[in-house]
């Protein structure tokens, strides 16, 4: 489970969260819905320790994660950017490296990183270079390397960003996936689509706070809509920085 409380981070002259409180859940999807600069990434960036709050808590898993950021970080899985991998390592390199980064012994970072290229079907690229790789390669071996060490709770910030529509449909599939396994998947967007498709939970974001939260179905019953797109424009007042 992750949450935050009373979270508040001033970055330069700009209130990058103001008083931010939320929860996601175990076995739940849960997004972070708002348009560009709602705080969504200085929210994650937060939750992964790469940013220290100025006021309030964010905690995974009942862990500080200012106070231990090292525990924190060991049952999160943050999924980078599929662009950014190493193009010069095999996936069974590049995912092993990270397990052992989040502290696994060699011998259990190897084992582990079997099972994850079982899991996520990638035996047949497993000792192939990296350079070259589809989108759709690059995705599944980025998301290796988030689970490899079994977080209990993953972090995606707009996930899909510069993927292609089977990459993305896979995404998906995944993503439900950790969920019936029982995992707390917390990702950031302004997709309407996406949100709505994936999430059981999303908490609406506009300046720093929450606007409002529920289910997708349950945010157009608040708000007389009878879409997403239409119930987060009346929520936050405004249509800028949507995405359709």
């Amino acid at each position: 489970m992750i949450s935050v409380t009373h979270l508040s981070k001033k970055i330069g002259e700009v209130q990058a969260l103001n008083d931010l409180s939320f929860t996601a859940q175990d076995g739940h999807i849960t997004g972070l819905l708002g348009p560009n600069g709602a705080g969504k990434t200085t929210c994650l960036r937060t939750l992964f320790g790469l940013l220290k709050p100025d006021e309030g808590i964010a905690e995974v898993d009942g862990i500080n994660v200012a106070e231990k950021p090292i525990e924190a970080k060991q049952q999160l899985g943050l999924f980078p950017d599929p662009f950014g991998l190493y193009e010069r390592l095999t996936p069974r390199e590049y995912i092993q490296f990270f397990a052992e980064l989040s502290g696994m012994s060699a011998k259990n970072a190897k084992q582990a990183t079997e099972n994850v290229i079982a899991q996520l079907n990638l035996g047949d690229i497993s000792d192939r270079r990296c350079k070259g790789f589809s989108q759709g390669q690059r995705m599944k071996t980025a998301l290796a390397q988030a689970i490899v060490h079994q977080p209990t709770n993953i972090i995606l910030d707009e996930p899909t960003r510069g993927l292609d529509v089977m990459s993305t449909r896979l995404l998906r599939d995944i993503l439900l996936d950790l969920k019936a396994r029982g995992h707390c998947v917390l990702f950031s967007s302004h997709v309407m689509q996406e949100v709505a498709a994936l999430c059981d939970h999303v908490i609406v974001m506009a300046n720093g706070q929450v606007v409002a939260t529920g289910s997708p179905d349950e945010l157009c019953q608040q708000t007389g809509e009878t879409s997403l797109e239409e119930a987060f424009i009346k929520l936050i007042g405004t249509d800028e920085g949507i995405a359709a």
